[in-house]
């Protein structure tokens, strides 16, 4: 499972680049997840962070867990940025606002339509690497064939990418590119922003594996996260759960494995099914 030589489980894995150990269910707090809750899930093992300057929930929670153990927390920034001032100055609002002396993830957002791959830009990136401000550089990015070449070749070591059994091209337009410099991969959208756990029209499926018809109608989130970490290319999928419930249930599906082949093909036929039905504009 994952990269030859790293040291994983099914709930745990070791990051390359970065070198650290990290529960494979990122959290993420822009669906409404209040910071008590973020601290539950730090009680339950989750250690990898996702931030913004909007994501303020969380913002207490990454500083208090980071002013006890810096180096067991994984905070991974999205910044938006067109030019390497802007680079460095969402950087360093960062530091001052979570206490912390570095970042482990600076994701350029949404590369080509949120942020701009410049060269100032990649001077900057170089500049806080090696001022020790920054420890990876990487994006999050919607255009696959983009990302494809800059996993294969590009300063950038670290890609947040949407993947999900309704958009598995990443399968094709990313992943072959990945052995050549072995780059974290983020993956997101599990359920494809809810489509896939919720009901839609007009499609019929054979009931799930060792199932009976309905008992799955249609996903559950947890099948959706353990669809997107069953890739041996994917390091780790970030949850966006409204409540702590949803948060116990999504980290609940970690201890229920890889899917097995036959529900990995359910679950790829019902996305296909859902994609048919329901297609967004910029796809």
């Amino acid at each position: 499972m994952n990269e030859p030589g790293a040291e994983c489980d099914f709930s745990h894995i070791e990051l390359p680049v970065l070198g650290k150990r990290v529960l494979r269910m990122g959290i993420a707090s822009n669906y409404g997840l209040k910071t008590a809750d973020a601290f539950h899930a730090a009680e339950r093992g989750a250690n990898l962070w996702l931030w913004t300057p909007r994501y303020r929930t969380v913002t207490p929670v990454i500083r208090a867990l980071a002013a006890r153990d810096r180096e067991r927390q994984v905070v991974a920034m999205l910044g938006v940025a067109y030019t390497g001032g802007m680079v460095r100055r969402g950087v360093e609002n960062a530091l001052r606002q979570l206490g912390v002396d570095h970042l482990d993830f600076y994701l350029l957002s949404w590369l080509g339509k949120g942020s701009a791959y410049t060269q100032g830009v990649r001077d900057t990136l170089a500049a806080l690497k090696a001022e020790g401000k920054v420890s990876v550089v990487g994006t999050s990015i919607h255009d696959r064939p983009r990302a494809g070449r800059l996993a294969a070749d590009s300063v950038l070591d670290a890609f947040m990418i949407r993947y999900n059994a309704k958009h598995p091209g990443a399968e094709q337009d990313i992943f072959p590119h990945l052995a050549a410099r072995k780059p974290a991969v983020l993956a997101y959208t599990a359920t494809s922003w809810r489509q896939l756990i919720t009901p839609v029209g007009g499609i019929e499926m054979p009931p799930f594996p060792g199932q009976s018809q309905g008992d799955v109608p249609p996903l559950t989130a947890g099948l959706c996260y353990r669809f997107c970490l069953s890739s041996p290319h994917v390091h780790t999928v970030f949850t966006g759960p409204k409540d702590r419930a949803q948060l116990d249930a999504n980290l609940d599906a970690l201890a229920q494995g890889p899917l097995s082949a036959e529900e990995d093909a359910w679950v790829r036929s019902y996305g296909a099914k859902v994609k048919a039905k329901k297609k967004l504009p910029y796809l």
